[in-house]
């Protein structure tokens, strides 16, 4: 079985010079006023009425646009004994599908601007482009998928917790991909797996990153191939620039080819000022385009 899935990931890279099928439209407009829409509800903490109501949200969009939508609800206890209710959504398409991939996404807001650039450390995160920006443009790339069904399996996962507590020490961080890595879909593994993570800056400049190399290099390879084809090069820029602790690595670690798409030179970055007016229509255009331009390349 593992040679037979190397072998179909081999298919699907030598399949990347391009594809014939018309391309499933995005709408970055839409994907802004869904990070516009996350914000309005407030800190998404978790245990907070901002985290409840961006909950519910997500489950009333995604309901109807997934053939399945698994929702997984689960309590964690926190290094210093608090509960936080948490909440991962996967919304799967095809679901029969033998051949998958998958995207993901965090939708949780970090609870305290402890960024190197922020002026108020006490504050919280409004987390326009941390957080908001990827789960924007999977809603969107969701939407596409309801119009335009693949004929293989895709899977979108909204993953909660990954921004709580302290990722220096390891602790109360990635929460929800690491419970999806113990609790994963039913069927098969995907062929690989692509985190969105602060994609939406309007300066947007996404270069490799250390641990994808390392641990999917093929991947990285097949998703910057395919970002240039698609016309987007200038901004997946083939070069290494940073190494990040990532939900990627929770993925990585129960075997899933996972790499970080993440542009991390972003002077917001757990700031009181990660707010909407940072983020651009176009990069989440870009971004939306390039992970619809994986599912059709994947369709060949």
């Amino acid at each position: 079985m593992r040679g037979f899935r190397a072998l179909t990931l081999a298919g699907v890279l030598l399949l990347a010079c391009g594809t014939d099928k018309p391309p499933r439209p995005f709408d970055g407009q839409a994907a802004l006023r869904a990070v516009e829409a996350q914000v309005a509800f407030g800190p998404r903490i978790p245990g907070t009425p901002g985290h409840a109501a961006q909950a519910a949200w997500l489950d009333s969009l995604l309901r109807p646009l997934a053939d399945t939508l698994i929702v997984q609800r689960w309590t964690h206890v926190t290094a210093a004994g608090d509960s936080l209710p948490l909440v991962n959504f996967v919304a799967r398409f095809n679901p029969g599908a033998g051949e998958r991939i998958l995207f993901l996404a965090h939708w949780d807001t970090r609870p305290r601007a402890d960024g190197p650039e922020s002026r108020d450390s006490s504050a919280a995160v409004p987390g326009a482009n941390d957080g908001a920006s990827g789960t924007a443009v999977l809603l969107g790339v969701a939407a596409a998928l309801r119009q335009a069904p693949p004929s293989v399996g895709v899977d979108v996962l909204l993953v909660d917790g990954e921004d709580y507590g302290v990722f220096d020490e390891k602790a109360d961080v990635l929460l929800g991909s690491r419970y999806y890595a113990a609790h994963p879909a039913p069927g098969p593994p995907p062929l690989y797996a692509v985190l969105l993570d602060m994609v939406g800056d309007r300066d947007l400049q996404i270069y490799e990153e250390g641990n994808s190399v390392t641990g999917a290099p093929e991947v990285v390879a097949l998703v910057w191939r395919v970002a240039r084809e698609a016309g987007h090069g200038n901004v997946f820029i083939p070069t290494l620039r940073y190494t990040i602790t990532d939900d990627h690595l929770s993925l990585q670690a129960m075997g899933i080819r996972a790499i970080d798409v993440v542009d991390f030179d972003y002077p917001y970055w757990h700031t009181p000022e990660d707010t909407p007016d940072k983020v651009s229509a176009q990069s989440l255009q870009t971004v939306g385009e390039v992970v619809l331009a994986l599912v059709a390349n994947t369709e060949r």
